[in-house]
């Protein structure tokens, strides 16, 4: 699809991707194609290395070897390095270590395919007050040295979040750095941009008529149609993620769970908040604060102020929380990321 405004040409497509909406915009009509070509690479890349539903890929032919230490990709080392990042921004509240518990609540496939062929044999979920014993973090437990990587037999890793933030970071660095347009890379809650954004019209003057300026990438922030919605400007080259405990969804021996787990436990985290929004200089790290913000709950707001953190914070009744830079609502601001 080509948008037209103005002297502003944008061109958008859309598609589906590991069960998630995926869109591309770029700021060159005739780019899109190729721009489309270099994301599917880097998905494709990154699903090889570490998808948890397929049995063919690099982490799942490994599994049997991780715990004497098996050689990786560069692709898988990046991703696993990556991942650990995220576990220690984050106090080890984003961890890439719970494979097997997502495995056990159903989540052993695209979320599609768990919808459909939901499991209610499986035990079910136990309530978050219920939940009284402590696990050893896992990620401290994973080492990687140069290539090799080690992971204890007892654990399973889930790149998943991390693999998909870093895959929208990649494919707009690359789109940009190839093809020379500004570039905006969508994937589920995660997106990252490069380049300028979509031109707007400079006024007269000195050296300005007919003349055209990047400007911020227009962000529509919303869940779903009935959450609450804000229209941000977000900075060219920074990211934003959102994390939501309403769309990764099922039904498991017939209680409601999401996606999104405490490490400590090992199950879902409790539903404090239904978004947590957050712009960065990356899509990893946006992505990292957003989903602790799910798992630390109400804690997450001073510890956001504390670091800093651009976040919207959305409770189950619509109420919105803000820290650091984001804007008022309805204002015409443009949200740029900081971490103080």
């Amino acid at each position: 699809m080509v948008n037209r405004r103005g002297p502003n040409v944008v061109a958008h497509a859309g598609w589906t991707v590991w069960g998630l909406e995926a869109s591309l915009t770029v700021t060159d009509v005739g780019m899109l194609a190729a721009a489309r070509g270099i994301v599917n690479g880097v998905l494709a890349d990154v699903d090889f290395a570490c998808s948890r539903f397929t049995d063919d890929s690099e982490l799942a032919r490994l599994q049997p070897r991780l715990a004497a230490g098996a050689l990786v990709s560069p692709t898988l080392r990046d991703l696993v390095e990556r991942a650990l990042d995220a576990a220690r921004w984050t106090d080890g509240d984003v961890d890439p270590t719970l494979g097997a518990d997502l495995a056990a609540l159903g989540y052993d496939r695209d979320i599609v395919s768990v919808r459909v062929l939901q499991d209610h044999s499986r035990p079910p979920v136990s309530p978050p007050s219920a939940r009284q014993e402590r696990r050893v973090p896992g990620w401290s437990r994973i080492s990687i040295d140069g290539r090799t990587l080690t992971v204890p037999e007892d654990i399973r890793l889930d790149l998943g979040a991390t693999a998909k933030a870093v895959a929208a970071d990649r494919a707009a660095a690359q789109v940009h750095a190839q093809l020379g347009c500004g570039v905006l890379v969508a994937l589920g809650g995660d997106l990252a941009t490069a380049g300028p954004g979509p031109a707007t019209p400079v006024a007269a003057g000195a050296g300005a008529a007919g003349h055209v300026a990047a400007g911020p990438w227009q962000i529509l922030v919303q869940d779903l149609p009935t959450d609450p919605s804000q229209r941000v400007a977000l900075d060219p080259g920074f990211a934003m993620a959102t994390s939501s405990t309403q769309k990764r969804r099922w039904k498991q021996a017939g209680a409601d769970v999401h996606h999104i787990l405490d490490p400590r436990f090992g199950r879902p985290a409790e539903t404090v908040w239904r978004t947590v929004t957050v712009a960065a200089p990356t899509c990893l790290e946006a992505n990292a604060f957003s989903t602790a913000g799910i798992v630390r709950g109400f804690a997450a707001v001073d510890w956001f102020r504390a670091k800093g953190v651009t976040a919207r914070l959305v409770d189950q009744r619509g109420r919105i929380v803000r820290t650091g830079g984001w804007p008022a609502e309805n204002h015409n601001t443009e949200a740029r990321a900081s971490r103080g």
